[in-house]
């Protein structure tokens, strides 16, 4: 049962903490979210990339059509694996569509107590989302040449298991990853903030359920902290997957965040590091899972965003950015 109270609570506050960013913005953010007009382009709601009523994507396709080849980015919405819409992030589409590049919006099924969605499965509907996306563009006459993917909080996490564990099956080729307070790893004694790492038989069955609702399958406490947990939980944990060959990163994380505890991002730098993955890196030291506090530091997170887009993607004349 506290497994169960944990995972709740965890969810919750989550959903909350990702909520959070939009009820205090800075300035400045406005030249990253933008107002969809005639002049910015065009967008095609609601498309379907699989059977369930929640696989819908948003396309948004910008005003300055017949390109020889786009730079295409993917946006994954937050809300906690439990809540949050496509919709949530109109003005950062609009904002990268304004931008030249070919933007979407991808919905997932969201995690209820009665359909048992999880982590993984959500990972493997963006999985299946990517080729469909590629294909509307195309159809639409925005052919795409290749990729970035990005998110917030659970958005985050699901860009950075795409980037880093699905990129060899992307329809075209991944260039960029760029993600803010998304979880990568799941090693309970870095979860502090929800009491999973005492050494008691009640906070190894929280981290258990927890984690176990995370994946979608029962965790047996008595693996935790070995070997074979890192084998079960590796499918979610996007850190496990930084190879020498993984796309160059932005990622920023907030020391105080207790909802993604901060400890856990450490793994993600250090993999970076270790496989010697181009990557930028912005700590906030007054910074929460919401975006309110730290301007300074997170507006040069942003700034990374776009100039690290721009560098990788398509310069507007069908070329690679980073070809010559």
């Amino acid at each position: 049962m506290d497994g169960w109270i944990c995972a709740g609570a965890f969810l919750v506050s989550f959903a909350a903490g990702a909520a959070s960013r939009f009820l205090i913005r800075p300035s400045w953010a406005r030249e990253y979210d933008v107002r969809m007009t005639d002049e910015v382009g065009t967008v095609e709601k609601d498309l379907s990339y699989g059977p369930e009523s929640a696989e819908k994507f948003d396309l948004y396709l910008p005003a300055d059509p017949g390109r020889q080849g786009y730079g295409l980015v993917v946006y994954i919405h937050a809300g906690g694996f439990t809540s949050g819409d496509k919709s949530d992030d109109a003005g950062r589409l609009a904002w990268l569509c304004s931008q030249g590049y070919v933007a979407a919006g991808i919905n997932y099924t969201l995690r209820t107590d009665q359909n048992g969605a999880s982590v993984l499965s959500q990972s493997i509907e963006i999985k299946s989302a990517i080729p469909e996306v590629v294909k509307a563009a195309e159809a639409a006459g925005y052919p795409i040449r290749n990729m970035a993917i990005g998110g917030g909080s659970a958005g985050g996490t699901l860009a950075m298991l795409y980037a880093f564990r699905d990129a060899k099956v992307a329809p075209v080729p991944l260039r960029f990853l760029f993600e803010a307070v998304g979880p990568s790893s799941f090693e309970r004694k870095d979860w502090h903030s929800y009491g999973l790492d005492k050494d008691t038989p009640e906070s190894r069955a929280a981290a258990a359920g927890l984690f176990g609702i995370m994946l979608g399958q029962k965790i047996d406490p008595s693996i935790l902290d070995t070997p074979e947990y890192h084998d079960v939980i590796k499918p979610i944990s996007g850190y496990m997957w930084v190879t020498p060959d993984s796309v160059p990163t932005v990622i920023a994380y907030g020391t105080h965040d207790k909802v993604c505890p901060f400890d856990s991002s450490r793994h993600l730098v250090q993999a970076l590091k270790e496989n010697h993955v181009p990557y930028e890196y912005f700590e906030l030291p007054h910074y929460g899972h919401g975006l309110q506090n730290d301007s300074r530091i997170y507006r040069m997170y942003m700034d990374a965003v776009k100039e690290g887009l721009a560098k990788y993607l398509d310069d507007g004349d069908g070329k690679d950015a980073d070809a010559e």
